[in-house]
């Protein structure tokens, strides 16, 4: 087990311990958006507690497709919390003096090369190669370059950068001897599409055998003049947000239908099985910290501009 996976789990054991107990929360209702993908997935279980009326407080939940979306409303006070990258929440504290901050990591990484030629198996067989792969200019260009570098196959490997990860998957499909950098779910559908197609590396073991930390690539932001504000209403939230994400872990066959029922996944058997390979955590303290420090680092190397100019100091780090 991961050290961050371990850490993450006994503070999400604490959450669910405290939640009975959980401060009382502003009235209004707190505003959150999340990006379509593996981070909501640790979200559903609490976004179906709210349309119940079972949740602690009232929230209004946004999903949305890109992370534009949700910088501007998020920047202009239109919403209180955001599930986005952790370089992302970087770069808007940098740009807002620190108007908003990181309060948890709730993903690890999610990229994994794929491929159905039987001969690829491990990173060295990337040698000679051309990898699909999406994200230009963004995290996953960030981390295919450092294991790419690390393993010393930059020179060896040829990356055809494409617009979407589902394009990425059509590709795939069509040719599944091709090598291919996919995120979840898409690796699940397109394995179970093709049983040739199968997991040649996880990106986040190659990322800690090359940088020694954990790969963090997603997180919960908080602007901070609402968390100022309203300091025990975000509390509720990240109280009933790790216990949901406890749940999505622990039980992937109750919450894979909600996750099918915000187009997550395309059916329940691939939610329950993509779950596992999401990395869906929640983790604070000294070891989120770190973590999220040496990634930071890693990509102000690449480009000082992924991460908003600078690496964000130590008032970047919410604390509740």
């Amino acid at each position: 087990m991961r050290p961050a996976i371990a850490t993450s789990l006994t503070v999400l054991a604490f959450a669910l311990t405290a939640c009975s107990a959980a401060p009382a929360a502003d009235s209004a209702p707190l505003r959150v958006a999340s990006l379509q993908g593996p981070t909501t997935m640790g979200l559903v279980h609490l976004i179906d507690q709210s349309d119940h009326q079972s949740a602690a407080q009232p929230y209004d939940f946004t999903i949305v497709g890109t992370p534009d979306a949700i910088s501007a409303s998020l920047v202009a006070g239109n919403l209180d919390i955001a599930l986005i990258p952790v370089n992302l929440a970087a770069v808007l504290y940098n740009k807002t003096d620190g108007g908003v901050k990181l309060a948890a990591v709730n993903t690890l990484g999610v990229l994994y090369i794929v491929s159905g030629d039987p001969a690829v198996t491990q990173l060295s067989d990337l040698a000679g190669r051309t990898v699909l792969s999406t994200g230009r200019g963004t995290t996953p260009q960030f981390v295919l370059d450092k294991v790419l570098s690390s393993s010393g196959l930059t020179s060896q490997v040829t990356v055809d950068y494409r617009s979407q990860a589902t394009e990425v998957a059509s590709v795939l499909a069509v040719t599944p001897s091709d090598i291919a950098v996919l995120p979840e779910p898409y690796v699940t559908v397109s394995m179970a599409a093709n049983p040739d197609i199968h997991i040649v590396a996880d990106l986040n073991d190659a990322w800690l055998q090359a940088t020694g930390s954990s790969l963090v690539t997603g997180c919960v932001a908080v602007r901070t003049a609402f968390a100022d504000q309203h300091p025990a209403s975000v509390a509720v939230f990240l109280t009933e947000y790790a216990a949901s994400v406890a749940f999505t872990n622990d039980h992937p066959d109750e919450v894979a239908p909600l996750i099918v029922a915000k187009n997550l996944a395309p059916s329940a058997s691939v939610a329950v099985q993509a779950i596992p390979r999401a990395h869906i955590v929640y983790l604070t303290g000294d070891d989120a910290k770190q973590a999220v420090s040496a990634y930071l680092n890693v990509l102000w190397a690449a480009d000082p501009s992924s991460v908003g100019g600078a690496v964000p100091d130590g008032s970047f780090y919410y604390n509740t």
